[in-house]
């Protein structure tokens, strides 16, 4: 055997045993579970859906919506004004200006929903969005919904609610699973709320059909 030197000895001595490391990482593991909270998958993608409604450029309501399958990003979009077209927050809101309620007349409207950008940008790049799940900060109107059963999107999961009955009739007719994940209706035009302490599990789940 070759001879070790007694300042090698001394180092080897020094080294922890196997119990003792594993013992630290343990700790260090739980350390780091306390102090981070993973997210579930539905907050992981709700949350996503909140920051991609931060690009809208919408004066009423700030909504971003992402099209999932297998816990996998097919699309995402927000509402706000067609490619080319000024923003609305640049001329103003064609609804405020005509005094339009929120849920109703949808064609008055220069921007297309955070729902409509998220399939037409399937649309352009070739994506297959069929059995997906949409994620979305506000429930869909009638015409998305429309939109979305026609896509055969399978799913959806909202964080508030939208003033459009027709939506909910039109989705349960077609058996689309639908999950409101806050119980309070959205009508005042304001974005969703900021987070809080892990998303305050994301609401309390309502699953509408």
């Amino acid at each position: 055997m070759p001879r070790v030197k007694k300042r090698q000895r001394r180092s080897l001595l020094k080294l922890p045993s196997e119990f003792v490391l594993w013992r630290r990482i343990y700790h260090l593991v739980s350390d780091y579970k306390n102090r981070v909270c993973r997210p579930s998958w539905e907050e992981y993608f709700s949350r996503i859906a909140r920051e991609v409604a931060t690009r809208s450029t919408c004066m009423r309501r700030q909504v971003g919506a992402i099209l999932v399958r297998e816990k996998h990003i097919l699309t995402t979009g927000y509402n706000g004004a067609p490619r080319g077209v000024a923003h609305c927050d640049e001329v103003g809101c064609l609804r405020e200006a005509r005094g339009v309620p929120s849920g109703e007349r949808h064609e008055l409207c220069r921007g297309l929903h955070a729902e409509m950008n998220a399939i037409i940008q399937a649309a352009c790049y070739g994506v297959i969005v069929e059995g997906a799940t949409l994620y979305s900060t506000a429930f869909p109107c009638s015409l998305c919904a429309k939109m979305l059963i026609n896509a055969r999107v399978k799913r959806i999961v909202a964080q508030t609610d939208y003033a459009d009955p027709l939506a909910k009739e039109l989705l349960a007719e077609a058996g689309v699973s639908t999950e409101l994940l806050s119980g309070e209706a959205d009508q005042s035009g304001e974005p969703p709320a900021p987070d809080g302490p892990a998303d305050q599990e994301v609401g309390k789940k309502q699953k509408i059909s």
